[in-house]
């Protein structure tokens, strides 16, 4: 098998309750690298408790999901995933620069200047490299969020609701990196309600009531009920 279809990720069983509430309801999914997948579906529809299950941040009440075989919230999959919440999470006592080369540092990015210094370019944040993210609007703390993400190596990125916030340059400059993810062979899953990125995307799954609901192109007409 070739590496770019080699699984990044993949639950089997997936289920996670909330008391009496169940936000997933025994989720199968496969994702490959070189593949961008758009998960969408209604508020309530289980998409954010999908990433953060992915993301080693929940507990599965149910079944298993691996990243690249490794199971998730361990440090193996830690390392081969880059998340992005739908709020950044900055710490307030540190400048834009300092975020970079912590999180570089602490992955292991020996050139994390050099990238950091690239992202701000293309995102608009060269001239506030120094500046701390109290100072920002919410779309800098967006933007801010993005270069962290992309200053260290991943094999997946999870993005919750990613574009909100930004304005039309810099979602096409988000856009432009994850395409470029996605070509290296890293495997990205964005959770979205915009047409813009469907677009971008190889494939998409659309959550119903914690269930898929569908899996396949994102310009079939059985998703305008279900988006």
């Amino acid at each position: 098998m070739s590496a770019r279809r080699q699984a990044v990720l993949h639950a089997r069983g997936l289920e996670r309750h909330y008391g009496d509430l169940t936000a997933l309801a025994g989720v199968d999914l496969t994702v490959h690298a070189g593949e961008m997948v758009a998960l969408v579906g209604p508020n309530g529809a289980g998409k954010s408790t999908f990433l953060g299950l992915a993301g080693g941040l929940l507990t599965p009440s149910a079944g298993t999901v691996q990243i690249s075989r490794a199971p998730a919230g361990s440090i193996e999959a830690r390392a081969a995933t880059s998340f992005l919440p739908d709020l950044p999470s900055l710490y307030d006592d540190l400048s834009l620069d300092e975020h970079l080369e912590y999180v570089g540092r602490l992955h292991g990015a020996e050139d994390w200047q050099e990238r950091g210094k690239r992202l701000l370019e293309r995102l608009g944040l060269a001239d506030r490299a120094g500046d701390l993210p109290s100072k920002f609007s919410r779309g800098m703390r967006q933007k801010s969020s993005i270069a962290l993400a992309f200053v260290r190596d991943f094999s997946l990125l999870l993005a919750d609701e990613p574009f909100d916030g930004l304005d039309p340059t810099s979602r096409e400059a988000f856009g432009e990196l994850i395409d470029d993810a996605v070509a290296g062979g890293a495997a990205v899953i964005v959770s979205t309600h915009r047409a813009d990125v469907l677009e971008r995307a190889h494939r998409c799954v659309a959550l119903s009531e914690g269930s898929v609901a569908y899996d396949g192109p994102p310009g079939s007409a059985e998703l305008s009920d279900l988006a």
